[in-house]
């Protein structure tokens, strides 16, 4: 496919293993901090199994979802701060999380360490990199972008933990599907458009807040799922101040309201990079959701 260019190499480290309790990382440890707080470490004396590694950043990160960072993405300065040594150095990290659900910003940094690995947790004062367009990496391969799907013929793949997670390869593009069977589907009061000023406006902040749902489960589904598409990284998507220009307004929102019924697919979220792509987040309010990337 011309949208996949070339092959990149991924680093997945799987075993079984027992993680030491979360302790204090110092400076005698020899970590760097940058602008970020030294929280603790958690080391493993083997490398640690996929089960453990995410049961080690559940108990540090709490009810949020940890976040991949991207090598290719935007750098947020405050985490390069921490990140730019250790990628400088012989003792590079394997991952990186982040995870924003909380007053300030957690990054979770795996390392090898001996025969080991060890997580070291960091507290970060913001995420402060300046918002750019969106854009799509020039250099695409299914086995970096998709790889947590399983191919099923040459254009279709099927995420390993959720069959009803899907993308297929397009000219140019790709399409992800999302299909949640028997959603309750959305409806318009078919009294809107004679409602007091008062009332639209209770009921506009109700549909804002449903799509601003739907938006964050359609990210999780086909941004988090994947890796290297595009140069946001994936909190980056949940920021107003980057997002702001490409979502459903209050204007749009109303319309529709006003003509008492919805369009066969929702547009959440649309915008165009300087490439020519379109990215577009769309749902059909009765459990469906897809993410077209197209020319």
């Amino acid at each position: 496919m011309k949208f996949f260019k070339a092959i990149v190499l991924v680093l997945v480290v799987v075993a079984c293993v027992w993680a030491a309790p979360v302790k204090k990382a110092g400076k005698a440890s020899g970590y760097t901090a940058g602008a970020a707080k030294v929280l603790g470490a958690v080391e493993s004396a083997a490398p640690f199994s996929g089960d453990r590694l995410f049961a080690t950043l559940d108990s540090v990160g709490g009810t949020g979802t940890w976040m991949e960072w991207d090598v290719n993405g935007v750098k947020d300065p405050s985490l390069m701060s921490v990140l730019d040594p250790m990628l400088k150095g012989a003792n590079k990290p394997e991952m990186v999380w982040v995870i924003t659900e909380r007053s300030k910003p957690l990054a979770a940094v795996l390392l090898p360490k001996g025969t080991g690995e060890v997580i070291l947790f960091y507290e970060l004062p913001s995420l402060d990199a300046k918002p750019v367009p969106l854009s799509i990496n020039p250099v695409l391969s299914p086995d970096v972008v998709l790889r947590d799907y399983r191919q099923i013929n040459e254009t279709e793949f099927v995420h390993r933990d959720r069959d009803n997670l899907k993308v297929r390869l397009l000219n140019g593009g790709m399409r992800f599907t999302y299909e949640k069977k028997g959603e309750e589907p959305l409806r318009i009061d078919p009294g809107y458009a004679s409602m007091s000023f008062t009332e639209k406006e209770a009921v506009l902040r109700e549909y804002e807040d449903y799509f601003k749902y739907e938006y964050s489960l359609m990210l999780r589904a086909f941004v988090q799922s994947t890796r290297s598409i595009f140069n946001w990284q994936a909190w980056h998507w949940y920021m107003p101040e980057w997002n702001a220009k490409c979502l459903m307004n209050r204007k749009e929102l109303d319309a529709i309201l006003k003509q008492g019924y919805f369009p066969p697919l929702l547009t959440l979220f649309k915008t165009k990079t300087a490439s020519g792509e379109t990215v577009e987040f769309k749902t059909d309010g009765r459990g469906y959701s897809e993410l077209l990337i197209s020319r």
